[in-house]
């Protein structure tokens, strides 16, 4: 190893105790999903379908405030960000998005019970113009009450 391959190992932000947190879950969530919801989401983001506005089905996103926690003030950070329990404490604390990816694999219908299941997959560091970086992925697994995976997204976030 050159000695310069040494210097940024040794100059690296995750220790092992920090990498250890890979593979960590949260406790899964169960959530109903009902008609009322669904409409009212449909109506707050504009979304104008029949199908939606009926709730007969969810539209694109409703997953999300489903299962995002209902918090505090004095459970945000500075920045006004949700503090996740998941998450281990990182060197670096200002957040930025770094992507999200969200595959829908089965429609969601009123009445349905929705498990997710959120797991932190991955952390890895980068340099930046501005400094060291630190990248976290987190994959949120949705299943209905038939063990049916019915959506997968994947968020990934930056710190620096």
């Amino acid at each position: 190893m050159s000695s310069s391959t040494n210097m940024a190992a040794a100059e690296s932000l995750l220790t092992p105790e920090l990498l250890a947190n890979i593979g960590r879950q949260d406790t899964p969530r169960r959530e109903l999903v009902t008609r009322r919801d669904i409409r009212k989401y449909a109506v707050a983001t504009g979304n104008r379908q029949q199908r939606y506005l009926d709730g007969d089905v969810a539209p694109p996103m409703f997953h999300v405030p489903l299962f995002w926690d209902v918090v505090t003030m004095d459970e945000l950070s500075p920045d006004g960000v949700f503090i996740d329990k998941l998450l281990p404490k990182f060197p670096l604390e200002k957040a930025m998005a770094g992507g999200l990816d969200i595959e829908y694999l089965a429609p969601i219908h009123p009445g349905d019970w929705l498990t997710a299941t959120r797991t932190l997959t991955d952390i890895y560091e980068k340099h930046g113009r501005s400094g060291p970086l630190i990248f976290y992925e987190l994959v949120m697994e949705i299943r209905n009450d038939e063990g049916e995976l019915v959506i997968r997204e994947k968020t990934t976030r930056i710190l620096r």
